[in-house]
């Protein structure tokens, strides 16, 4: 049925007007392909822009205000260890007259001028064999700031632990070890006479009284164990926590049952894994070079170290022979103490690369000394753990060498001659950009201040917040476990 409504002078000129429209369309569908190919380009224009900017501007990976959906903080509880398991193992440390591993005039020096009288908060040793493991301490510093100076901590102190995200177990792991083996060495394997041993199980013992110990099996503890021997004896009790280390050789066994010359380290992967466990930095012993005091460098390659090493160090002594008569290349057996420290800082300072070979565990701080002192390290360690890769790109500044190449007579420094001025360059700009993720010191006394929102306290804490999904779910497994029931513990991953 037609309509009788009479049409519209608007409809009237709309109708005029639809040949004019559709000859329009027709000569405007030509020109499709020409405005997508245009968008097409514009499109990978912007790509290739935003490509390169992430490239030439490394501090864009470990920037946390990159991503406005990042998590602001992690919530931590601070277990109640008494004082005499942390700062009071400094005031122990400090009342010993000699350190009979190491000598160190810097730490003889702070006893006689700052320890006269005891202090709250004591400085971690200058030592530079108990320095290097020194995460301990500034990461307990950070926590016991008052909250009004922690701003820039991605770390945010609960007090009560049903609120925490995890737990932090405040126990000088590695200080512990060494007072035992500066003083009573031939103990330190045992139990009996072992006080390294008895804190380690005065830890342990109140940890499994607590509340959140039993709520999570320990998952959701952390603990800081950058020395490869701290709590050498309840390693398997502390196994489903959070461990922060530097790298797994300290949990390296030999394979008893293999009987060939082919016999491997093997990890103990039910133990340690990259996936629940962090990989933190060794506190670096050099004084950091910025890009604009770098001068001209004049050898090719540098070492500084001990010559013999055990397990996967053993690559070390066979690439010291290899390349202690190599031009330009200097190789010195030492450790950075006093004058150690000064050869190290001019040896690094003005070489090209630095050498990091295997030692007695797969890295070691001489890694991060090259990092902060803008020399190339060459990485010859086929088993390394590095400390944040997702955020930071390590083959944007080092040279990474398979020990079959490195071992190759001439392959090595032959290598590092192809590799053209610009790009050494490139690798120093990129380092001088990340050396601030490996500063764990905040120049403040007792460690007690504002951390560094862009240093190594904070991205350790990023880096545990990426592990929470894995940690409740694993609390939740255990937790659904029928009564008397053992699953045994499985980390296997690369």
């Amino acid at each position: 049925m037609e309509s009788l409504r009479k049409p519209t002078d608007y409809e009237v000129r709309a109708n005029r007007s639809k040949p004019e429209m559709a000859q329009k369309t027709n000569s405007s569908l030509c020109s499709v392909p020409i405005l997508f190919l245009l968008t097409l380009l514009l499109t990978l224009s912007f790509s290739l822009f935003l490509l390169f900017t992430r490239s030439s501007n490394p501090s864009s990976l470990f920037n946390p205000n990159i991503s406005p959906s990042s998590p602001e903080s992690i919530k931590v509880y601070v277990a109640d260890l008494p004082r005499s398991l942390n700062y009071g193992l400094l005031d122990q440390y400090w009342a010993i007259q000699s350190d009979s591993r190491l000598g160190s005039d810097a730490d003889r020096e702070i006893r006689s001028t700052q320890m006269k009288k005891t202090l709250e908060f004591p400085p971690y040793p200058e030592n530079p064999l108990i320095k290097q493991y020194s995460a301990e301490y500034w990461i307990l510093g950070d926590l016991m700031t008052p909250e009004a100076q922690r701003d820039g901590s991605f770390a945010k102190r609960v007090f009560v632990a049903e609120e925490a995200d995890v737990v932090f177990v405040p126990f000088f792991a590695t200080l512990s070890a060494e007072l035992q083996l500066g003083t009573a060495k031939g103990a330190f394997r045992k139990k009996v006479g072992n006080e390294d041993y008895e804190r380690q199980r005065n830890v342990m013992d109140f940890l499994k009284s607590t509340n959140a110990w039993k709520k999570s099996g320990g998952r959701d503890h952390v603990f800081v164990l950058t020395d490869p021997v701290a709590m050498w004896h309840v390693k398997a009790e502390i196994a489903p926590a959070v461990l922060l280390v530097v790298d797994f050789g300290g949990w390296f066994r030999l394979d008893a049952k293999s009987s060939n010359s082919s016999s491997q380290d093997m990890i103990q992967h039910t133990q340690v894994s990259v996936l629940k466990d962090v990989i933190v930095p060794y506190t670096h012993l050099l004084p950091r070079l910025h890009l604009s005091e770098n001068e001209k460098r004049r050898t090719l390659l540098y070492f500084k170290g001990a010559k013999h090493r055990h397990r996967g160090g053993l690559v070390r002594e066979k690439l010291w022979d290899l390349l202690i008569n190599e031009a330009d290349v200097i190789m010195e057996e030492g450790f950075p103490n006093a004058t150690g420290k000064e050869q190290s800082i001019r040896g690094m300072r003005s070489s090209e690369f630095c050498l990091h070979p295997a030692g007695d565990t797969p890295t070691s701080c001489r890694l991060f000394d090259a990092i902060q002192s803008l020399c190339i390290p060459v990485v010859v360690s086929d088993n390394i753990e590095l400390p944040y890769e997702d955020m930071v790109d390590y083959s944007e500044f080092c040279v990474f060498v398979a020990v079959s190449d490195a071992l190759k007579p001439n392959w090595l420094v032959k290598h590092l001659r192809t590799i053209p001025e610009e790009q050494r360059n490139r690798f120093r700009r990129y380092m001088a950009q990340v050396q601030p993720v490996f500063e764990y010191e905040n120049g403040r006394p007792g460690g007690i201040g504002p951390v560094a929102p862009d240093g190594a306290v904070n991205h350790i804490w990023r880096k545990v917040h990426q592990k929470l999904p894995m940690i409740k779910e694993a609390i939740a497994r255990e937790r659904r476990k029928p009564e008397g029931v053992v699953v045994p513990l499985r980390c296997h991953c690369t």
